[in-house]
């Protein structure tokens, strides 16, 4: 058991002195006093170092590139309109990834893709919807996409979003 610091029975002194015991029975007793050779020794605090800045990369970052505010409204408001829908739910990994690639380099002429990939629950991780930001990240995938939005509560919210590639050239 440990011993009270000095202002921590100073504390319950003052609580003990407010307390009305209980008839047939007696006051509190005050805490033994702590020696001072047992206090702790000083707490040295130091400085943590400055956080370093990150790397840049290399080409344009699809998630969350700047698109005009028209885009943003409509995405806001619920009206885009995606020009295809890729559910991923129940695939694998590799299945999932590979679906992914070829939709964005269809070359139909798709502007908007919804892609669904679950929100995942406690017991089940949604493991596509992690690992979707690392595929767009991928430098073939990455030159496709212009930019990556949460997609609206009607077309999925938090386990869906919106890829809006680049115009073909």
């Amino acid at each position: 058991m440990r011993r009270l610091s000095a202002h921590e029975r100073a504390l319950w002194a003052r609580v003990a002195a407010s307390v009305k015991p209980l008839p047939g029975k007696a006051k509190p007793e005050a805490p033994p006093a702590t020696p001072a050779a047992i206090s702790p020794p000083p707490v040295k605090i130091v400085p943590a170092p400055p956080p370093r800045p990150a790397p840049a990369r290399p080409g344009p970052h699809p998630l969350g590139a700047p698109l005009d505010g028209s885009w943003d409204r409509q995405i806001s408001r619920g009206r885009l309109t995606p020009d295809r829908i890729i559910d991923l739910h129940g695939h694998t990994l590799a299945d999932a990834h590979a679906r992914l690639a070829a939709a964005i380099h269809a070359g139909d002429g798709a502007r908007v893709i919804l892609v669904i990939t679950g929100k995942g629950r406690p017991d089940r991780p949604a493991r596509i919807r992690a690992e979707l930001m690392h595929w767009l990240d991928r430098p073939d995938m990455r030159a496709a996409v212009a930019s990556v939005r949460a997609a609206h509560p009607r077309h999925g919210g938090s386990g869906a979003f919106y890829l809006i590639l680049r115009r073909a050239k």
